[in-house]
Formats: C-alpha cells, sequence, structure tokens
C-alpha cells in the first residue's frame, strides 16, 4: 500500500529535503536563486508543500496570498497558485495538491482559490487539471493567458487581471527582462537571451522586480516572474534557447 504524504516546507526542512524544480543541480545559481526566494517568503504566508509517495517526492505545489502573490492579477481574500508539478500523471497527484490548498484557503477564510494558466508554455499549469477540480475560467489577457477561479460563494467578487498590458509594453523600446527569482529557471533563461543578443551587438537591461508593487506596476503579462521586450515587442515570458533568442530578435531588428 502507498503511503501518501503532504509535507510543507520551511526554511529548515527546505535545507533538507530541497525544492522540487531543478533539483538535480543544487549547486546552479537558478536553484538557489529559488531557495532564497523561498526562505525571504515563508514568514509572509506563502506556502510550498511537496507531495511525498513511499517517502519519494512525486510532486509539489506553490501558492500564497492574492496581495503578496508573483502573479500578476487582483485577488484579494484569494489564495493564488503560483505552480503545480507532478512527476507523473493520471494517478492524481495534482488533484489531492488542489484539494490541499482549497482546504486551506478555507481554513483560512480566504474567498477562493485562483491560477493563472497558459496552453503555450509548461511554465504555467496545465488549466484542465483545475477544470476538474471545479475552478472556471473569469477572465483573459493577451499572449493567451487565462485567469481561473474556484469562489467558495457565488457572491464573492472574482478575481481579475489589470487590462492596460499593451501600454506596459510599449515603454520598453531597448532590450530589457523583467524577472524575479519565483522560478529556478530564470537564471538560464536570462543566460539565453544575454548570449544571443551579445552575438548580435544587442545590450540588453535586466529589471530585477523587487516586490509586488514593481511586478503589479511593470510586468507586461500576467505571469509576472519573467518578461523579455524589444523595441515595444514581447519577445517571450518563458526560457527560449539560444537560436530562438537570436531568430526573435533578428525579426525586430
Amino acid at each position: 500500500m502507498s503511503d501518501i504524504q503532504f509535507v510543507e516546507l520551511n526554511t529548515e526542512l527546505l535545507e533538507g529535503m530541497g525544492s522540487f524544480c531543478l533539483r538535480s543541480k543544487k549547486k546552479s545559481a537558478g536553484y538557489q536563486n529559488k531557495t532564497n526566494w523561498l526562505k525571504e517568503r515563508f514568514d509572509h504566508g506563502l506556502k510550498y508543500i511537496q507531495l511525498t509517495e513511499n517517502d519519494k517526492q512525486v510532486g509539489f505545489i506553490e501558492y500564497t496570498d492574492g496581495e503578496n502573490s508573483s502573479r500578476v492579477v487582483k485577488a484579494d481574500h484569494y489564495l493564488v497558485i503560483h505552480c503545480l508539478w507532478v512527476s507523473e500523471t493520471g494517478k492524481g497527484y495534482g488533484s489531492k495538491l488542489i484539494q490541499k490548498c482549497l482546504e486551506d484557503a478555507k481554513q483560512q477564510s480566504k474567498l477562493g482559490v485562483v491560477v493563472v494558466t497558459n496552453p503555450e508554455t509548461s511554465w504555467a499549469p496545465s488549466k484542465e487539471i483545475f477544470l476538474r477540480n471545479d475552478f472556471q475560467l473569469v477572465d483573459n489577457a493577451p499572449y493567451d493567458f487565462e485567469l481561473l477561479a474556484h469562489p467558495f460563494d457565488i457572491c464573492s467578487p472574482l478575481p481579475v487581471f489589470p487590462t492596460n498590458w499593451w501600454e506596459r509594453v510599449k515603454r520598453f523600446q531597448d532590450l530589457t527582462i523583467l524577472r524575479t527569482f519565483q522560478c529556478p529557471y530564470v537564471e538560464i533563461a536570462t543566460e539565453n537571451i544575454l548570449t544571443g543578443a551579445k552575438k548580435l551587438g544587442i545590450k540588453a537591461n535586466i529589471i530585477d522586480l523587487k516586490n509586488r508593487e514593481e511586478l503589479m506596476e511593470l510586468s507586461p503579462t500576467p505571469y509576472g516572474i519573467f518578461s523579455v521586450i524589444f523595441k515595444g515587442e514581447l519577445i517571450t515570458f518563458h526560457r527560449l534557447t539560444v537560436h530562438s533568442v537570436i531568430k526573435r530578435l533578428k525579426e525586430l531588428i
């Protein structure tokens, strides 16, 4: 019989178990950045919960208060899911983690739970599993972003995206990377942009978003943690290969 357990990480457990993503490269800059990012936010309500089966890590979920979220969404009094990953589909791991988050939201007297999805990248959770867990589509944004919510009361106000996405993109003409370290792969994604830009003789500016206020003001997508803009056009919000970076930049030169 399988022994399935939820393990809520804190600073001490994080040092022992490690985080789920990029765990095969614990000495990498991306992994260390993510670890430090988590430690800074545990005391501010962020939950990072791993699912284990027979003491083996099989998935995790990360979520926090809407007021402190790394997603660009107006979701006060909701919990916002940042990430949901499982090592194997079809075993119910994802639903168990979602239900854990929903139970936590009820215990905290939240209005519900929300998540940002996008079918164009594996960096964002897949919406299908949330629809199976009674989430509903409540808003959308450019670049195929969707906002799904699970309100506990039909009378509760629903979360929404901002609406000024095009204004955010157009304010940047130089090659600009906006990022946080909520995802360990941001470091690799940044390196690929810088390498591709250097081959074309283009200087890149990096803006490390320091807090939620900057995130809500500057991020050109709901995803929030990584965006690349050049000449008022969004290049990407997820990792590209160096070849793809060069190709995309050449299109805009």
